[in-house]
């Protein structure tokens, strides 16, 4: 039993010992045995040391000399040299990161004109081919005196073609040859779809020398390759006008031709070895030649319509008659493009997780806006097609004006003509009357418009019947384009010009103390003047009784305080107080570089609006009509509250006011030009200058942008106006409506009106 049991107990205990020992023999025989020296006062044998490849004991560290040991720690003075003197190489920095990186732009144009051409087809090329790329150049040998208005045109002075070519060419070199990959050459009597140009020019190498265009022997057949013609334009690559630049005199010496372009072919193939090409990688270079007389609309070829060029153009009216044309059929072409990219979307959506519920309506365009509050819900406008039952002067119904008409018309048309797609040969409708409809604009992809439209529904046997039919449309948001716009400072100096009437000087007091406070003691570079309008009876009492005397006591009193400050002001005499009148006299007085500031004696001016006065008002370019906000009157905005100490912008206690033109910031010779262009108006009938403000001048007589917007630093405290019935209807109106949309929010006097009913019932 004793013996069954120790067999049993070993069974089990075998597989463990057998595995101990046999790690322990395998450990073992790991390791390299040698024979470690047994000195531990004494260096081993170099030899030794080598030979020892085993396992190192941690006392095993092999020691080095002591003397040289401490040798090495101890301290040493080591004599000073002097460094020889180098000049350090300034580095250059650019100004862009594009130029200091080498990065160019891609394409430029020199359109060859003339004399007598650059008012003509000069002018139709310009108009057909600008607004599509990026830089065009017209080259003449001689020109008028006056250049068409937008047009860059560089004279050469001389009327040999060849040596305006050859000049040419040297201005490209001295000023354009280092920002452009490619550089494109056409005659002012070619049509060029800019398009087409850009889209080879994005697809080729521009390390390589490309010298594209319509192919032509030279005249004889004596020289042997070809050169473009310049009838259909032609494109050098930036590689290869770099491997000619040095070659250029040699070619104005050696080659003599009357034609600029062949000259400037035999120049590139005797000293560049490149011929003209109409192909090149896989891109051609299509082209057409006209035919007297020919029509646009009417050429069916198949040339015609790739082409990138058409050759010759007799007139300016045939230029815009192929620029219609082909911009046609590029529209054409990205609506095909539209539509197939729908139904790609379409198929998609199918095999999505939600079916094809997951594509928006319609098709492409952004999904409609959500709000997250009940207060950014978009309100509908409800219109027919005469009236709208949402007006700006919040009348309940009024009468569509003229592009809200139109837009109206336009959008019902859209909708006959997508159904009638829709539903030929089956039926053909045709719109007997809109019976409502609905708009909005949703600001994330347009406006939205949903018709019910009476119909007659005429069957292919001519049977009708009249039936209605509900419509949904999108005018979708168009691409946002960024206007360049040029540049200005924030350290121009500001004119500000502040008229006054009797019933003004009360609020002059606070004026002076906002004032003094914003631009005396901050020295603002601003200069501050004064208008005092005085009406007839007031002018003949100046003497004995000067109704601006008291401010004209304050004027004397800050400018003691501020030595450095000078106030000028102004008298005036006038029945009718007028912005233009006014302005006619301070105008005269100030240089044409001048930046003035029209504002009122209660508008409350600090550095922050002076900054977007002068960002935002640009000469030759832009004036500024900043909308202030305004107070409600306190006794409606606080009824039976307190009234706080200072107001902030909130929707209870003031508005926006859109019915004040007060404020104004625009350039003088911006005034005197426009008002140049107004004066046969004025002529005719002299009312003119009391019945129109200056913002109505500008919108009326300028081609300046009117940049119109709410400026938050412009805050203003409630005053009651009295508006002047002198003045014009429509000033009289806006008047009227900032008077009375400036007493309170609709709610605050509907609650006042509710508070007052139920007094007057107890």
């Amino acid at each position: 039993m004793r013996f069954s049991a120790l067999l049993s107990a070993l069974r089990s205990m075998g597989p463990v010992v057998i595995g101990i020992s046999l790690g322990f023999t395998l450990s073992l025989l790991s390791v390299n045995w040698t024979e470690d020296a047994c000195y531990p006062d004494e260096d081993a044998p170099l030899g030794q040391e080598e030979q020892l490849k085993g396992a190192r004991k941690p006392n095993s560290i092999s020691m080095v000399n002591q003397g040289e040991s401490e040798a090495d720690f101890e301290p040493r003075i080591v004599p000073y040299k002097q460094v020889a003197q180098t000049t350090v190489k300034k580095v250059f920095r650019a100004k862009y990161i594009s130029t200091e990186l080498g990065i160019r732009e891609r394409l430029f144009v020199g359109v060859l004109t003339s004399k007598s051409t650059i008012n003509t087809l000069g002018v139709a090329v310009n108009r057909t081919i600008s607004h599509h790329l990026d830089t065009v150049v017209f080259f003449t040998g001689t020109r008028n005196r006056k250049v068409p208005h937008g047009m860059f045109v560089v004279s050469h002075e001389d009327k040999r073609q060849m040596w305006n070519m050859f000049q040419t060419m040297k201005y490209i070199y001295d000023h354009y040859i280092n920002e452009y990959d490619w550089f494109y050459f056409v005659q002012d009597d070619v049509y060029t779809e800019a398009d087409r140009i850009k889209n080879i020019v994005d697809h080729l190498s521009m390390n390589r020398e490309v010298y594209m265009g319509c192919p032509e022997e030279f005249i004889g057949g004596v020289m042997e390759g070809s050169y473009c013609n310049g009838g259909f334009g032609y494109l050098l690559s930036r590689t290869l006008l770099l491997r000619l630049q040095p070659s250029l005199e040699n070619c104005r010496n050696d080659i003599l031709s009357a034609r600029p372009d062949e000259w400037l072919g035999r120049c590139i193939i005797d000293y560049t070895g490149t011929n003209c090409v109409n192909k090149f990688e896989g891109l051609h270079y299509h082209y057409y030649k006209l035919g007297k007389n020919s029509d646009p609309s009417k050429e069916q070829n198949e040339q015609f319509r790739r082409a990138l060029t058409v050759h010759p153009v007799s007139d300016p009216e045939q230029m815009y008659r192929l620029h219609r044309h082909f911009t046609e059929i590029e529209l054409q072409k990205t609506y095909d493009e539209i539509a197939k990219l729908q139904e790609e979307i379409k198929n998609t959506s199918a095999d999505a997780f939600d079916g094809a519920r997951i594509a928006q309506w319609p098709v492409g365009i952004n999904p409609a806006f959500e709000p997250k509050s009940r207060f950014e819900v978009l309100k509908w406008d409800y219109f027919t097609e005469g009236e709208i039952y949402s007006c700006i002067d919040g009348a309940p119904k009024c009468e569509l004006p003229g592009i809200d008409r139109l837009d109206v018309a336009d959008i019902i048309d859209i909708a006959m003509e997508e159904l009638n797609k829709k539903y030929r040969p089956t039926l053909h409708l045709k719109k007997q009357k809109l019976i409502n409809g609905y708009r909005r604009f949703d600001p994330t992809r347009g406006m939205e418009y949903t018709l019910d439209l009476q119909l007659e529904a005429v069957t292919q046997k001519g049977h009708s019947l009249s039936i209605t039919k509900r419509v949904h449309l999108v005018r979708p948001l168009s691409q946002v384009e960024i206007i360049p716009m040029p540049y200005v400072t924030e350290g121009t100096r500001v004119h500000a010009i502040i008229p006054m009437t009797a019933l003004e000087r009360d609020y002059a007091e606070e004026f002076f103390k906002v004032f003094a406070t914003n631009a005396f003691e901050t020295n603002e570079n601003i200069i501050l003047t004064f208008l005092f309008i005085y009406d007839p009876l007031e002018a003949q009492q100046v003497n004995q009784n000067d109704i601006f005397a008291s401010v004209k006591s304050q004027i004397n009193l800050y400018e003691h305080k501020y030595p450095t400050v000078k106030i000028p002001w102004i008298s005036v005499k006038t029945e009718t107080p007028s912005q233009i009148k006014f302005m006619d006299i301070i105008s005269k007085k100030h240089p044409v570089d001048t930046l003035f500031l029209l504002a009122s004696v209660n508008t409350k001016v600090n550095a922050e609006f002076l900054n977007r006065c002068r960002m935002n008002s640009i000469n030759n370019w832009q004036v500024f009509f900043p909308i202030h906000f305004q107070d409600y009157n306190p006794d409606v905005a606080y009824h039976n509250q307190p009234r706080p100490f200072t107001i902030d912008l909130h929707k209870d206690s003031g508005h926006f006011d859109r019915w004040s033109f007060d404020e104004a910031c625009f350039y003088n010779a911006d005034y005197m030009a426009t008002r140049t262009k107004m004066v046969p108006d004025v002529q005719e009938n002299e009312e003119l200058l009391e019945t129109l403000d200056i913002y109505e001048m500008f919108i009326n007589y300028s081609g300046l942008h009117v940049f119109r917007a709410v400026e938050p630093a412009l805050h203003q405290k409630y005053r009651y106006q009295v508006c002047n019935p002198r003045l014009s209807e429509e000033i009289y109106h806006r008047c009227v409506e900032s008077t009375l949309e400036g007493i309170g929010s609709r709610s605050q006097l509907a609650m006042l009106l509710f508070e007052q009913e139920q007094g007057n019932s107890t």
